[in-house]
């Protein structure tokens, strides 16, 4: 007697069971890697099912999970787009096959560990339909750290600082499927900042526009919270952003620098937010941003 092997892919497209999409409303595919994430995966498909948008397709790709993930996917067979679950190379790689199945005019990236906050996917598309012209929409995220601390990130774009920074807050953030026809897929060499080196490749003439509140909750110190991740930025800026490899050395000095300090100025700041050690370290900061663009002037440099 033959048993059935369980599933390793699923979610409504399987059964050909895909809701009708809302008239006038375009389609948001929300996309989520993920491996060994069973500790955190049901609260982000949660967050995602209790949006008021109701115009959402989910895709996950799992790395072939040994953690009980997959027993996760199939609980939520019935209520998502369509999961898989196979070997991969990294996050980048997973993503460029959920890309593949993206039908959406919009495409969101949530990690599993991280959570939309209600009512953010429709924020964003009432967003976008007075930005028409902008093929990125970013906003505000809550970051929580395992020890605690607290920070909200995220800010305005403008090329000449995200050429130096990745301060746009990616989790959750809304790519127009036009964006990828025009400059591909993301570079599966990088294995933490390729979300960063995709958005350099357009530089000035990325259409950018910002939204001022706070969608996403994101769990901070993970796999991007390293200094893997400051060394592979500098790559990207000095060969997909441009910058000149004088300022790209300085800025990982100066990143270096900050995350060394961290850890000792999270407790501090959990206590009171202006307390004198984060001004002196502002003001430090500040110091170090005169002498670049400085720098840049003489340079000649953009």
């Amino acid at each position: 007697m033959q048993t059935s092997t369980p599933s390793t892919c699923g979610g409504k497209r399987s059964r050909m069971a895909v809701s009708e999409e809302t008239a006038g409303q375009p389609l948001v595919t929300v996309i989520t890697a993920v491996f060994n994430g069973r500790s955190y995966l049901a609260g982000c498909l949660d967050s995602v099912l209790r949006q008021d948008y109701p115009n959402i397709e989910h895709i996950i790709w799992d790395g072939d999970s040994t953690d009980g993930t997959v027993d996760i996917l199939r609980q939520y067979d019935d209520r998502i787009a369509l999961w898989r679950s196979e070997p991969d190379q990294g996050v980048y790689d997973a993503w460029n096959k959920a890309l593949l199945e993206a039908r959406g005019e919009w495409i969101c990236f949530l990690g599993a560990d991280d959570e939309l906050l209600p009512n953010a996917v429709s924020s964003y598309m009432a967003f976008a339909s007075r930005h028409e012209d902008a093929e990125y929409l970013a906003s505000k995220g809550r970051v929580v750290y395992p020890s605690g601390y607290e920070e909200v990130y995220g800010r305005p774009w403008t090329w000449r600082k995200f050429s130096r920074r990745m301060y746009a807050l990616h989790v959750g953030s809304m790519h127009k499927k036009t964006l990828f026809h025009r400059y591909g897929q993301f570079d599966t060499s990088y294995r933490i900042t390729g979300d960063y080196e995709f958005l350099l490749r357009p530089r000035a003439e990325l259409r950018f526009a910002f939204m001022p509140i706070v969608t996403v909750l994101v769990r901070g110190g993970g796999v991007s919270d390293c200094t893997q991740a400051l060394h592979e930025a500098n790559r990207a800026k000095l060969e997909t952003g441009g910058l000149a490899r004088p300022l790209v050395f300085m800025d990982l000095s100066l990143a270096l620098f900050k995350y060394k300090v961290r850890p000792l100025a999270h407790p501090i700041n959990r206590i009171n937010p202006q307390t004198e050690y984060r001004i002196l370290i502002k003001d430090e900061l500040r110091e170090v941003a005169r002498g670049a663009r400085s720098k840049n002037h003489e340079g000649g440099t953009r």
